[in-house]
């Protein structure tokens, strides 16, 4: 797992630490809405139109109103405290730009997973991916308008979560809800980090 970064010089200047963070998840799941509600600067998107050439290859059932796809990355940034500050990379959601996703991970401290209860088994793959690099994650189910509700404890259950990962509830739409999943992750990570130090410790 990479580690939250400290340099000791920057903090010496009052300057805030810089961390990398992903936002991930299924086909249509929010990440691109998410990044750009809480970016505090114009966030980079990069949105294509679908086309005909992606019927009967691109998923689009439960999402039939989706009219475009990210096909790299989206980009934002959040000063989340004085000392704080996330930069959000947001992967794109289809198979087929999956390569992608090794590079823009590189670095990264943590990553929420965006759940769509409509296409719950599409957060299947990030979940796997962040389990196998051993990267910390939480898992934060977007609320859509119309879409079925669960409980949290219905949700993780279905997607055999370790109980140590954090679930929770947000509307990417609102800055507010997606700030509050971002604390939920660095926390997350930070309480990761301790156990580490305490059992190197002991």
């Amino acid at each position: 797992m990479d580690s939250v970064p400290s340099d000791p010089a920057q903090r010496s200047r009052g300057l805030p630490v810089a961390v990398k963070i992903l936002v991930a998840g299924g086909f249509g799941a929010g990440k691109t809405t998410m990044v750009g509600s809480v970016s505090e600067i114009r966030p980079l998107r990069t949105e294509e139109s679908l086309t005909q050439e992606s019927v009967g290859v691109d998923d689009i059932s439960g999402v039939e109103r989706k009219t475009t796809t990210t096909v790299a990355m989206d980009f934002g940034r959040i000063t989340i405290s004085d000392d704080l500050v996330l930069y959000l990379f947001g992967t794109p959601g289809q198979d087929r730009f999956w390569f992608v996703w090794d590079e823009l991970a590189i670095g990264a401290i943590g990553a929420v997973v965006l759940a769509d209860t409509r296409r719950l088994a599409d957060c299947f793959p990030s979940v796997d991916y962040f389990e196998r690099r051993g990267t910390p994650f939480i898992v934060a189910v977007n609320c859509f308008e119309g879409a079925c509700w669960y409980e949290p404890d219905e949700v993780r259950l279905a997607l055999d979560l370790d109980p140590h990962v954090p679930l929770l509830l947000c509307d990417a739409r609102q800055r507010e809800s997606g700030k509050q999943a971002l604390i939920a992750l660095v926390e997350h990570v930070l309480r990761i980090l301790a156990n580490r130090r305490e059992a190197v410790e002991v």
